[in-house]
């Protein structure tokens, strides 16, 4: 199978990567079910790198059906070490401005336990530290990066993660705002979770596309607003990418790297035989 050390997963508006050369498409079946897509192979800078639209080409799944678990599973069947979310978010900040980028640096979750957020359960329990969901290295080298596209970019920012598919009610964005957050979107969990069981290194790129609806010189947010800033996002997206692929380079050591290391609490002598293979690729060398 074709390896690649640096996965892109693309959301609204980036459905493919430009610049690849050597391409192919693979196809991958895992436990934990078909991925949104086929992921495209090539290279990117001098390195190989794996895509995937989050969302399937054509935008088939909501956020809530993204099957997450298959995607950052076939990341890892990949090889992938460090992954990069490219996403768009509403701005709950005046300073973060629609066409900015911003790279959080931490996440709240108001989903609705609707999505799977884990590869453990069924006989095997493990609780990874996550206190800092994305990796300070990648997120320092995406920032950047960003700079060097020139873009206009803000490093830091809580991204608060909602169910969608509807967008926010009044109430809920000026809520949002009151408990500090930054950013709004629904796609960032239980991805990043899943990247760091997975042991990959995972940061992002949000893509500033509206003001949510709290804004008072704001309309209200719809498809036809957001999809006129997301072309411009998506080749800004891309830029990004191509100056990240240098810094990181032959790769670097991240905390994620390790994040399972302490985190398995069941006996192994318990584990089933079923849970041992499922998880074989994830934590084998732990089990």
């Amino acid at each position: 199978m074709s390896q690649a050390t640096i996965g892109v997963i693309g959301g609204s508006g980036l459905y493919a990567m430009e610049g690849l050369e050597d391409i192919e498409e693979v196809r991958l079946e895992t436990p934990f079910g078909d991925p949104s897509d086929a992921y495209v192979i090539g290279t990117l800078s001098g390195k190989r790198v794996a895509f995937l639209p989050r969302h399937g080409r054509g935008h088939r799944f909501s956020p809530t059906e993204v099957p997450s678990r298959a995607n950052v599973y076939g990341f890892k069947q990949l090889g992938v070490q460090y992954l990069i979310a490219v996403s768009a978010v509403g701005s709950l900040r005046e300073e973060y401005v629609p066409g900015h980028i911003v790279v959080p640096d931490q996440l709240f979750d108001r989903t609705k336990g609707n999505r799977l957020a884990s590869f453990f359960g069924e006989g095997v329990v493990a609780h990874i530290a996550f206190d800092k969901p994305f990796c300070t290295q990648l997120s320092d080298r995406l920032y950047a990066a960003a700079q060097t596209a020139g873009a206009t970019v803000h490093k830091g920012g809580t991204y608060v993660c909602m169910e969608g598919p509807q967008f926010s009610t009044i109430a809920e964005s000026e809520e949002n705002r009151r408990r500090g957050h930054d950013l709004i979107g629904m796609t960032a969990l239980p991805e990043a979770k899943l990247a760091r069981e997975a042991e990959i290194a995972y940061g992002m790129l949000a893509m500033v596309t509206d003001y949510d609806c709290w804004h008072p010189d704001h309309d209200s947010v719809t498809v036809d607003m957001i999809v006129k800033v997301l072309h411009a996002n998506a080749k800004l997206s891309q830029q990004v990418v191509r100056e990240v692929i240098p810094l990181i380079g032959d790769g670097f050591e991240s905390p994620a790297h390790n994040a399972l290391a302490t985190s398995i609490i069941t006996d192994r002598s318990v584990i089933p035989a079923a849970a041992r293979e499922r998880l074989q690729l994830i934590a084998g060398k732990y089990l």
